[in-house]
């Protein structure tokens, strides 16, 4: 028999919340097939099988989170007694927050539900709904409260509660009265639309505004976590960075020559096509090593400058958000090999494979929307680093040829936009357009045939 435990998922993690079971037990798991799926206040991540065998005994629930290293299941050879997961302890009938933890080691103990050791994901949750850990009741081993025990209470506030404004916590109302805030004008991020302190905190930085109400012919979306994350995330960055956009338009056709040169045999090597993106990589990072300052992220009272690049590549998730992989020690790594780095973390981000550590760290980051046929893009900054480059679409159009007898012509090529955003806090308009300016030299004059050949 084999036990399946709580992987260590980053440095900085401590606990996870087993959010999904793939198998029932009974059922036949293959080593490397995907067994369940672990969310931790960085990343939805699912956990692969250890073995081959039959999943004999399912120790934790959905919805209960565990330390690292907890036994969360066992694989044997089917010919063992199946044991299914443990019943959830009703949410009506209180629980002690003390006493002896279960063997499978489900939860930590606790002194007092004052001092309950929360996981990172029930605490935030919490906070930014404004509840009191003392009035709600814990449904996971040993009384710990789970992520479902704070979503019923957020949704128990809105379903029983008609008056306008009264679904929302005592600190969230506190707030609204002392910064003289109606709650027709916050639009609610929390469960069933509910208004939470991070609602309330983001209206009084950014000023007030008065979202459209919702009719009988509107459909109400609640944000998924991801998706709150990422609006999390964008409105603190445009609140902390002086954002500034700078635009250089890039002849690629000497791009272009080399990818039809060598794409038909990059592809059979490699099993993917030769996309732009990589050359980008490879400019922004030649550029970076003459201006390092935009390789870099703005302490208190200063600039700290990585040696490293560590290449944040913005991946979409099917349309619910946004994470940013990272490529470490970027610089050392040759075109292909950017190619097959973006490759990977893009698919293992899509398939939930990639840990929270692999989106920590990361010193500069390239969005590309250019294969949807974009024109120009002034992403959102990256926190806490102080550039992020948007790679928009390449098209075919007339151009200006310069012979070196300095005669012209009109020809067509490839030619795209690369729109540089920076924190004017870092550096200023001139260092942008000098790092822009060498990116486009690179991207005209680089013998890519050296690094395809």
């Amino acid at each position: 028999m084999a036990n399946v435990t709580m992987p260590q998922l980053g440095e900085t993690v401590a606990d996870g919340t087993v959010t999904k079971w793939f198998k029932k037990v009974g059922d036949t798991v293959a080593k490397g097939e995907p067994l369940f799926e672990v969310s931790t206040d960085k990343v939805d991540t699912e956990i692969p099988s250890p073995t081959n065998g039959v999943l004999s005994a399912i120790l934790v629930e959905e919805g209960v989170t565990v330390d690292v290293g907890t036994v969360l299941a066992v694989i044997g050879d089917g010919s063992e007694e199946p044991t299914p997961a443990p019943a959830a302890t009703p949410v009506a009938e209180p629980t002690k927050k003390t006493g002896t933890a279960p063997a499978a080691g489900h939860a930590r103990q606790t002194s007092s539900p004052e001092e309950a050791q929360l996981s990172p994901v029930v605490r935030r949750l919490i906070e930014e709904n404004g509840l009191d850990v003392a009035t709600l009741t814990g449904s996971g081993p040993n009384g710990r409260i789970t992520r479902q025990d704070v979503l019923a209470a957020v949704d128990a506030l809105t379903t029983t509660n008609t008056e306008p404004g009264a679904a929302q916590s005592p600190i969230v109302r506190r707030l609204m009265s002392e910064h003289h805030i109606e709650a027709k004008d916050v639009v609610g991020t929390g469960p069933n639309g509910t208004i939470t302190r991070h609602d309330v905190d983001a209206l009084i930085e950014s000023g007030p505004a008065t979202p459209s109400a919702s009719g009988a012919r509107d459909e109400v979306v609640p944000f998924t976590k991801i998706r709150r994350l990422t609006a999390e995330h964008m409105v603190r960055s445009k609140a902390t960075s002086a954002h500034t956009l700078m635009v250089k338009e890039v002849d690629y056709e000497h791009v272009e020559l080399a990818r039809e040169r060598f794409g038909t045999s990059f592809k059979e090597r490699e099993g993917f096509g030769l996309s732009y993106l990589p050359f980008n990589a490879v400019a922004a990072i030649e550029a970076l090593r003459e201006f390092p300052r935009l390789n870099a992220s703005v302490g208190e009272d200063e600039l700290i400058v990585h040696l490293d690049v560590n290449l944040g590549i913005a991946v979409d998730i099917d349309n619910e958000g946004l994470v940013v992989p990272v490529i470490r020690s970027a610089e050392l790594l040759d075109l292909a090999q950017l190619a097959r780095g973006v490759r990977d973390v893009a698919e293992r981000a899509r398939t939930k494979r990639l840990g929270p550590d692999e989106l920590a760290g990361g010193t500069f980051t390239i969005s590309n929307p250019g294969p949807f046929g974009t024109l120009l893009t002034g992403a959102v900054i990256n926190q806490p680093q102080v550039a992020i480059l948007s790679t928009d679409s390449v098209v075919r159009k007339p151009v200006v040829i310069t012979a070196d007898d300095g005669a012209e012509s009109v020809g067509i090529h490839s030619v795209g936009m690369l729109a540089l955003t920076f924190d004017h806090r870092a550096v200023d308009g001139a260092y942008a357009a000098r790092f822009l300016r060498r990116m486009s030299e690179v991207l005209t004059t680089r013998d890519w045939g050296r690094d395809l050949g």
